[in-house]
C-alpha cells in the first residue's frame, strides 16, 4: 500500500484514487472507506464512485467541481478501515462441491497436489472477504483463498456458466450471479440469488462482506429448495468455522 494515496487525472470528468500497486488487503481497507466515506458525504458535483480492488474511481460534473476541489477534499479524509470490518459475521452459503456440480473440482487438485476432499474442506473451511463486485451485476470477488488452491483460469473460456457455479481463477474465488460465459475453474455450485433490480439493495453482497462456504450433499441441497441452476435461496449469518 502507498503510503500516501496518489491522485489520477481520469479525463476531463473523472479521478482515480489508487491506494496501492497490488491486490492487498490494507489497500482493500482503504478502498472501502473511502467508497462509505464517499457515498456518506460526497462533495458537490459527485456523480458515480465506483471502488476496485486497489482504487476508486470518482465521475464528477466538470460544471459543479473540479480535480482540484476534490484534491482538496481527499487530502482532509482519514480512509484507515473501520472496525466493523472485521466483526461483522460471515454469510453462511451451501454449495455442491464436484461432479456436474463442479466439473473442475479434480482439475484443480491435481494443480494443488490434493485430494478433491482436500480441496473442499480447505475451500470451505476459509473466511473470504468480498473485495470487489464486477463483470457480472453482482459477481463477487472474494480474496481469501487458500494459497495452495491458486488456480491459473481455463485457457479457452466455456462459452456457458451456470447460475451459482463457484469457481477459482488465480488467487481468488468467485460466484457467478447468472448464466454467462466465464473461464473461471468450477468446482462447485451454489443457490443464491446474488442479484435483484426489484431489491433495496440489489446486490446481496457488497465489498467489506465476509463470506464462508458450507459443503452440501446434493440431497442437502435440494431439501433446501435450491436446485442448481436455478439461484432462489440466500445466504445465512453465522459465526466463524470451528
Amino acid at each position: 500500500m502507498y503510503p500516501r494515496p496518489r491522485l489520477l487525472p481520469l479525463g476531463e470528468a473523472a479521478l482515480t484514487i489508487e491506494f496501492g500497486a497490488a491486490i492487498e488487503r490494507a489497500a482493500q481497507a482503504a478502498v472501502r472507506a473511502c467508497d462509505r466515506a464517499l457515498r456518506a458525504e460526497a462533495p458537490a458535483g459527485v456523480i458515480e464512485v465506483v471502488p476496485t480492488y486497489r482504487s476508486v474511481t470518482v465521475r464528477f460534473d466538470p460544471t459543479v467541481t473540479s480535480r482540484n476541489a476534490l484534491a482538496t477534499w481527499f487530502a482532509g479524509r482519514d480512509f484507515s478501515p473501520a472496525p466493523a470490518d472485521e466483526q461483522r459475521p460471515a454469510a453462511v452459503i451451501p454449495v455442491v462441491y464436484g461432479g456436474e456440480y463442479g466439473p473442475d473440482l479434480g482439475d484443480v487438485a491435481a494443480h494443488a497436489g490434493l485430494a478433491p476432499e482436500e480441496v473442499v474442506r480447505r475451500h470451505s473451511a476459509a473466511v473470504y472477504t468480498v473485495s470487489m463486485i464486477g463483470f457480472l451485476a453482482g459477481f463477487p470477488y472474494l480474496t481469501g483463498l487458500p494459497p495452495e488452491l491458486s488456480t491459473p483460469r481455463l485457457k479457452t473460456p466455456r462459452t456457458s456458466v451456470p447460475a451459482g457455479a463457484v469457481g477459482i481463477a488465480g488467487e481468488q474465488t468467485g460466484i457467478y450471479p447468472r448464466t454467462s460465459p466465464g473461464g473461471w475453474r468450477l468446482i462447485g455450485r451454489a443457490s443464491v440469488q446474488l442479484w435483484d433490480p426489484a431489491r433495496e439493495r440489489p446486490s446481496l453482497l457488497e465489498p467489506g462482506d465476509r463470506v464462508r462456504f458450507q459443503a452440501v450433499t446434493p440431497e442437502e441441497f435440494a431439501r433446501s429448495g435450491g436446485a442448481p441452476g436455478s439461484p432462489s435461496g440466500g445466504p445465512s449469518r453465522g459465526g466463524e468455522p470451528e
